[in-house]
């Protein structure tokens, strides 16, 4: 089982922005958290973290015939991106889509998820937590 998991723009400053909504957590210590589970489960995993909509699109994209799910927090760009949206759709792998904060209930322009569309589950206002559920979620779904 190979897990890709994708962080947008932002989710590297991680225990520097906004605490109060995202955690004293560091982007290392998400990072050691989701490899820590990986490796106790037998669950192979990618981390990858960009601040640029292309780039995400791409390592999306190149993930077809390699990974057989995809973990994503697009962070700023669940709310504007219809080309990650479209980079998904493309590769058919199924995905479950996070977020640090529980976007539901902050600043209206969060409530949009073009991800949401494609995305098998959406895990929201679980920590870092929320990863390793997506992961679990993941895992077993493509079992089955």
């Amino acid at each position: 089982m190979k897990i890709l998991v994708i962080n947008g723009p932002n989710i590297n400053m991680l225990g520097i922005r906004e605490p109060e909504i995202y955690g004293k957590n560091t982007y290392k210590g998400l990072c050691d958290t989701i490899n820590a589970y990986a490796n106790e489960n037998g669950v192979q995993v990618e981390i990858y973290q960009s601040n640029h909509e292309g780039e995400i699109v791409d390592k999306i994209q190149s993930a077809y015939g390699i990974f057989n799910g995809i973990v994503i927090n697009p962070a700023a760009y669940t709310h504007t991106s219809i080309a990650i949206l479209d980079a998904l759709k493309s590769v058919s792998i199924p995905a479950v889509e996070v977020h640090i904060s529980d976007v539901s209930s902050r600043e209206s322009y969060r409530q949009i998820s073009y991800v949401r569309e494609y995305c098998e589950k959406t895990v929201s206002g679980q920590g870092i937590n929320g990863y390793i559920q997506a992961i679990k979620y993941l895992t077993e779904a493509i079992k089955d």
